[in-house]
């Protein structure tokens, strides 16, 4: 029997989890009538609901290529994570009205301390929870599993904040600091969902993630071959759990097929090898020119036309340039060094 992949379970306990925290968070408000209560089990709402189209998704970007996907259904975790955005700015939205209606037309609180300590026990299960989502979610480059996971830490974070503020009310009888509280993280609650929004707005628009590039071709110039004389077009692009490495790389051009294809195999290990083995690459590989030779540390060459003079040391601007490096002149080209 197949084991189900880490991302689902960890999605699946979420989903679940958010329904009897959303529970939990409604009996709370329902005893106290506290509108700061009621923003957090507001919020919950968007948890149970990103919490199962987020199961949805990862199940969905789990299953294999076809026909119809042939980069896979990774990118649904983009749109899992546009939903989850829009409903926790709507749910900021819904709070700031519940929180002007108390002001206009105050409701007696009740039984405070009681609501604090339920409030207490559900923003400790979400602390714990989130900080899991979060490790395996980076673990298995899930983003829809991440995102879940950094949601449940801001929810935890403003439930404590809010018991400190429920805390306050409860020492000194002003009943405007429930509204207050409520509404000061209302906007907390906005703005965490317009950065989910826009992190998953990106992801459809194939953003390219400059930490990963940065990351991947830092690695690439530590185990840089001598033989592998430029590394350009470099593009790298996340769907689910799946990286897509796309680039160009230039061999001496005297090479035979067999020996392109072993340092191709190479070139696929060292990624793996770093970012693990759910990469989809796709190398291209490029004849070495005449104004190549000053920039091959090939010390054996039976063709060279020129000295080595240096190689260009790969970074994030001419790896991911179009071009071959070369075509400048040596000693203007970037980062150049002899």
């Amino acid at each position: 029997m197949t084991a189900t992949p880490a991302p689902i379970r960890i999605q699946r306990l979420i989903a679940f989890a958010s329904v009897v925290l959303f529970i939990a968070k409604l009996w709370a408000y329902y005893l106290t009538h506290s509108v700061t209560i009621l923003t957090d089990a507001l919020e919950s709402t968007v948890n149970v609901i990103a919490g199962f189209v987020g199961l949805y998704s990862v199940i969905l970007a789990s299953r294999p290529r076809d026909l119809n996907h042939p980069y896979g259904h990774g990118k649904v975790e983009f749109i899992s994570a546009a939903i989850e955005g829009s409903l926790i700015s709507i749910a900021g939205l819904m709070i700031i009205y519940e929180a002007i209606d108390q002001l206009l037309h105050p409701r007696p609180l009740h039984k405070l301390s009681v609501g604090i300590i339920i409030t207490v026990i559900t923003g400790v299960l979400n602390l714990a929870l989130g900080a899991y989502a979060v490790t395996i979610g980076k673990k298995n480059r899930s983003m829809t599993v991440e995102a879940a996971g950094k949601h449940l830490l801001t929810d935890a974070y403003s439930t404590f904040a809010i018991i400190a503020g429920l805390a306050l009310l409860l020492i000194t009888k002003w009943r405007w600091l429930d509204s207050a509280v409520a509404m000061l993280f209302a906007v907390i609650i906005i703005v965490t969902g317009y950065k989910v929004l826009r992190r998953s707005l990106a992801g459809i628009m194939d953003e390219a993630n400059e930490q990963l590039l940065k990351e991947m071709i830092a690695a690439l110039q530590q185990y840089r071959q001598p033989q592998w004389i430029d590394l350009h077009n470099l593009r790298v692009i996340q769907y689910g759990e799946v990286l897509h490495v796309d680039t160009h790389m230039t061999l001496p051009w005297y090479y035979q097929v067999k020996e392109a294809e072993t340092e191709i195999h190479a070139l696929e290990d060292l990624i793996r090898s770093q970012f693990g083995d759910k990469i989809e690459l796709f190398i291209h590989i490029d004849a070495c020119m005449p104004y190549s030779c000053r920039l091959c540390a090939l010390e054996i060459c039976p063709v060279r036309q020129a000295s080595f003079t240096g190689q260009i040391p790969w970074d994030e601007h001419n790896v991911w340039a179009n071009e071959k490096h070369g075509k400048l002149t040596v000693d203007a080209a970037p980062g150049y060094s002899k």
